[in-house]
């Protein structure tokens, strides 16, 4: 976050820009004066509360939420989220939050969410951490082009399968500067980026954060890719899997627990320099992976990943420093031991993809579960080890709505709302005639 305790000084804005993440990980924003900021910061302000009821395309959810009336739901300034817009004229910039928990907005909001179960780890004695990596298509279009192809072959930012490719970041040396300059200036500090496997596709790791605000850099890590390529011509697609025939976009979470300056996770007498904790932190998210996948990956497009050789896990299972399973353990040292959900796209809201992954993690530490399923040595895709994850929306979103202990971790009011919406959006694809449809059936029928 920025240090600066006061972001007015001598900036001579008018206005301040204000955000909200929605169900859908969506950042719905808007500008307030700055005397009206100053009232907000003071005692709060009012966020129509339509931004949980209704989907990415603003059409309303059907009962998903108890306000039909679409209130305004009392939102919080998030003092330390303050920032300001390098490429909007360094305007200040502050994340908002709903603090009334028994409130439509403060069940449903994902950051609420997040910070519950954060309070929760602190509660047991922890201080979870994450390093979230990135994924993304970047496409030479505008939102008018894209929108007048029909979203059909978008121009890649460049040809070929080149990961790791010092030819194209050399090439777009102007992109490359202005993603780790323009991101620092706003607060969010890259530990790497490069080029991926795919035409035009780019991965970036963020520095390891606590776990909150891990999130709120994550959220705001692809709000500001997508700006700062505007500036450049281009279109960045966070989608999961943009294309049938290329490498889907991860939204991998690298994660631990501290206790002061020590990371708990770490024992080098443990199994593989496993501690307990981290065994038990490890089985709850293998036992409770299947029911939580739609925290993980929210559309009906996050499901085309998982296939075999997709690089994307297909079972809950885990292994040593193994990028074919789930959950990949990653032991090196004291410091630096750790666990990376591989389970997410890019695709996922960055506060539900860390809250399903501590809430469950978690729960395995107060259950005392034990690590009794083995790792997978070698491929994945060739072994029947572990549970196999969902194969669509629709399926995973029942799973989450029959688990009680998804309920128990989550809140039954947040699960029951997330649910619908979930429903929602798959009965959305299920109205819809696609391409493949038309040309598989239209004349042989």
């Amino acid at each position: 976050m920025q240090t600066q305790p006061d972001l007015f000084g001598d900036n001579p804005a008018l206005r301040v820009k204000i955000a909200a993440t929605d169900v859908d990980g969506v950042l719905r924003a808007k500008y307030v004066s700055r005397d009206k900021f100053g009232s907000a910061r003071e005692n709060g302000f009012g966020f129509c509360n339509v931004i949980f009821g209704w989907d990415s395309q603003d059409v309303p959810y059907k009962n998903a939420v108890a306000d039909p009336g679409f209130a305004d739901a009392r939102a919080s300034i998030v003092a330390e989220s303050g920032r300001t817009l390098p490429w909007e004229g360094n305007i200040p910039f502050f994340l908002a939050d709903f603090y009334t928990d028994d409130s439509v907005a403060g069940t449903a909001c994902p950051r609420s969410l997040l910070r519950r179960i954060v309070a929760r780890a602190e509660a047991m004695g922890f201080t979870p951490r994450f390093g979230p990596e990135y994924e993304w298509f970047s496409y030479r279009e505008t939102p008018l082009s894209l929108a007048e192809k029909d979203f059909r072959s978008p121009t890649p930012l460049s040809p070929g399968m080149l990961g790791y490719s010092g030819l194209r970041t050399a090439q777009r040396g102007d992109l490359m500067g202005d993603l780790f300059d323009q991101l620092a200036a706003f607060g969010i500090h890259l530990e790497g980026l490069h080029t991926e496997t795919g035409p035009g596709v780019l991965e970036a790791a963020i520095t390891y954060r606590d776990a909150l605000e891990a999130a709120d850099q994550a959220i705001l890590f692809k709000q500001a890719v997508k700006e700062i390529s505007y500036g450049h011509g281009l279109v960045a697609s966070f989608m999961a899997k943009p294309s049938a025939a290329l490498p889907g976009c991860g939204g991998h979470l690298h994660q631990s627990l501290w206790q002061g300056d020590t990371n708990v996770f770490a024992d080098p007498d443990g199994r593989h320099g496993m501690s307990r904790t981290f065994e038990s932190y490890l089985a709850g998210q293998l036992r409770l992976l299947p029911v939580l996948m739609p925290l993980f990956a929210p559309n009906v497009n996050s499901y085309k990943r998982y296939v075999a050789g997709s690089w994307a896990a297909t079972r809950a299972n885990w292994g040593i420093d193994n990028r074919t399973v789930a959950l990949r353990v990653i032991p090196e040292g004291p410091t630096s031991t750790r666990l990376e959900t591989r389970v997410p796209g890019a695709d996922a809201n960055p506060y539900l993809a860390i809250a399903g992954a501590l809430a469950a993690g978690l729960y395995g530490i107060e259950q005392g579960w034990s690590l009794d399923q083995p790792p997978v040595v070698g491929s994945a895709y060739e072994q029947s080890i572990g549970e196999s994850l969902p194969k669509h929306l629709g399926a995973a979103a029942g799973a989450l709505q029959g688990s009680g202990e998804a309920a128990t971790i989550l809140g039954t009011g947040f699960r029951d709302h997330f649910v619908k919406t979930r429903l929602w959006e798959w009965e959305q694809y299920l109205g819809a005639v696609t391409d493949w449809e038309r040309r598989r059936y239209f004349e042989l029928a």
